[in-house]
């Protein structure tokens, strides 16, 4: 399976891929090297510690770099008075009775503490191509479904303020 990401997801992934392997990696060695000449590594923390960083550093870098080679790029396309990607969405939520804000994010964005929905969740994929005042159906599953009417689209673009998330 691939994931759709746009050309900044991209960008940004190789930047933090390109500082991981240019200055952490060998930051990360020297220090399970100074750790591993502190005596019997059974019993040093130092050393175990450093090596999980390292560990967790090369996790990450083949995980980017895998997303990197496997992604499918998207264009972002815009339609005048539809919800889009990166697009701001204020929405009613029925069961919960309450308005809440989310803003169409790619997978690799997504933050929901934060209102960042991705494109490929229940809400991201009943919102998108909507207009507002549509009464919309979140199928989360089978047996959970609820409705959401669509108050308000502020248009989005595509910048480099959303971080991408760690895993």
């Amino acid at each position: 399976m691939y994931d759709e990401l746009t050309a900044v997801d991209i960008k940004k992934m190789q930047e933090e891929l390109d500082h991981r392997i240019q200055v952490l990696r060998p930051q990360l060695i020297e220090e399970v090297q100074t750790a591993r000449a502190f005596g019997d590594l059974s019993e040093n923390y130092e050393y175990k510690c450093a090596k999980q960083a390292k560990n967790r550093n090369d996790s990450r870098i083949r995980y980017l770099e895998r997303m990197i080679r496997t992604a499918k790029v998207i264009e972002v396309r815009e339609a005048a008075d539809a919800v889009g990607l990166f697009d701001r969405v204020t929405i009613y939520n029925e069961m919960a009775k309450r308005e809440m804000e989310v803003r169409i994010v790619t997978t690799l964005r997504q933050d929901a503490l934060k209102g960042l929905v991705s494109k490929e969740s229940p809400v991201g994929k009943a919102l998108l191509g909507r207009r507002a005042g549509d009464r919309v159906e979140v199928v989360v599953s089978p047996s959970v479904k609820y409705f959401v009417e669509i108050r308000r689209i502020e248009k989005g673009e595509d910048d480099e303020s959303l971080e991408i998330s760690a895993y």
